[in-house]
């Protein structure tokens, strides 16, 4: 594969791409902020062929982005390394391949392995089956295994600005009918991307949807001393086990055969735009990654802690929310479902920034702690009455 100018670490995964070079979807862009490459490509052979992926340069990273998965972002690329994990699934995966309606309802498990993947529209959390054993709603629901349509690159030179445009409909007759705009925004020289998503209801009768963005990080930025800083409003551990690692809940071991997942709900603090911010940072704070999301309409964050054996996916979630990802019957039942008039529209802004450098971690680290504020946060030594079944 022919490597450009601007380039960083390479995941040797790509190396099954065909590149289309003459694709409309494959351009260069210069601003007086500087250049910015997309290349267009897909897979070939094995459980990948047939994925496209487009790979976005800013000069100050790569953003590699597969519209066959959702418009899920694979993983992003800088000098210091990547920010992404190495999942079991070895992917990507076609979703033709993945058994999303597998009568345990966890066929959805059998396509992870993104960094930056949706969980929706209709459902997104555990799966849920009925009285007599039937799959009603399969675990993390549908969009991430849908294609984009309509695929498109806009760019304005002046600012140096890109965006990846790509629609999505989750749609089933005489049920629901969503229809995501996606949009991949970076800017030249900048390691900043920022996904802007608008999903409208186009049945004539209102609907209720779920989003939730399952972003997920593993080395080098995830490693022993690790330590995820957060804006807590409150937070409780989502069940028993949980519990027992709730005073040590934002910190992380190294790999560990055996290791069951924890998982903490939690309720962040925003600003005067409601605007928030969380950030897993290495062991001496020189890299992180930082999720940054408007709480208007994502109010829940979950973080999801499974730091296994690398074999088995060492990686921990950061997960801004509509809601909790439990079974949707009972999201429902306490009102954390959204509900959506016929061809209204309900926007989700998020910002994730790679940072590669201690000042760039200070200076998030410090926002963050601006962010919590002097009044000292509530978090729940057990599992919170509404919001874990069974509490």
């Amino acid at each position: 594969m022919a490597k450009t100018k601007t380039a960083r670490s390479i995941d040797h995964r790509l190396k099954s791409v065909v590149w289309d070079d003459q694709s409309p979807l494959s351009v260069t862009v210069e601003s007086p902020r500087g250049k910015v490459q997309t290349r267009h490509g897909r897979f070939v052979g094995g459980r990948a062929d047939g994925v496209e992926i487009i790979r976005i340069d800013t000069g100050a990273v790569v953003v590699n982005v597969l519209p066959s998965r959702g418009m899920g972002i694979w993983s992003i690329e800088s000098d210091t390394g990547h920010f992404g994990w190495h999942s079991p699934v070895d992917g990507p995966v076609h979703p033709s391949l993945v058994p999303i309606h597998d009568p345990s309802g966890l066929g959805w498990l059998e396509g992870f392995d993104e960094l930056v993947v949706r969980c929706g529209l209709e459902s997104n959390g555990a799966p849920e089956h009925d009285e007599n054993g039937k799959l009603v709603y399969p675990l993390h629901g549908r969009i991430a295994n849908l294609p984009a349509d309509g695929l498109q690159v806009e760019f304005d030179e002046v600012s140096g600005r890109l965006e990846l445009i790509g629609d999505l409909r989750e749609s089933r007759l005489f049920f629901s009918n969503f229809r995501l705009n996606s949009r991949i925004r970076v800017h030249a020289g900048s390691p900043s991307v920022q996904i802007l998503d608008d999903v409208t209801n186009d049945r004539s009768t209102p609907a209720t949807l779920q989003m939730l963005y399952h972003i997920n990080v593993g080395r080098p930025v995830l490693e022993k001393g690790s330590k995820l800083l957060l804006p807590i409003e409150e937070l409780a551990p989502k069940d028993k086990l949980s519990a027992g690692e709730i005073e040590s809940f934002n910190e992380f071991g190294g790999p560990q055969s055996g290791y069951v997942e924890r998982v903490y709900f939690a309720k962040l603090r925003g600003d005067e735009t409601n605007l928030t911010t969380a950030m897993l940072q290495n062991a001496d704070a020189s890299q992180a990654l930082a999720v940054t999301y408007g709480t208007k309409t994502l109010p829940r964050f979950v973080l999801w802690k499974n730091t296994a054996d690398t074999a088995d996916g060492y990686v921990t979630g950061l997960e801004p929310a509509t809601n909790f990802p439990n079974q949707r019957s009972f999201e429902a039942a306490h009102d954390r479902v959204v509900e959506v008039q016929p061809e209204q529209t309900v926007c989700f802004r998020v910002t994730i920034d790679p940072l590669s450098d201690p000042e760039s971690v200070a200076e998030m680290a410090e926002r963050i702690e601006k962010l919590a504020g002097d009044q000292p946060p509530v978090i729940h030594a057990v599992p919170r009455p509404g919001w874990s079944p069974g509490a």
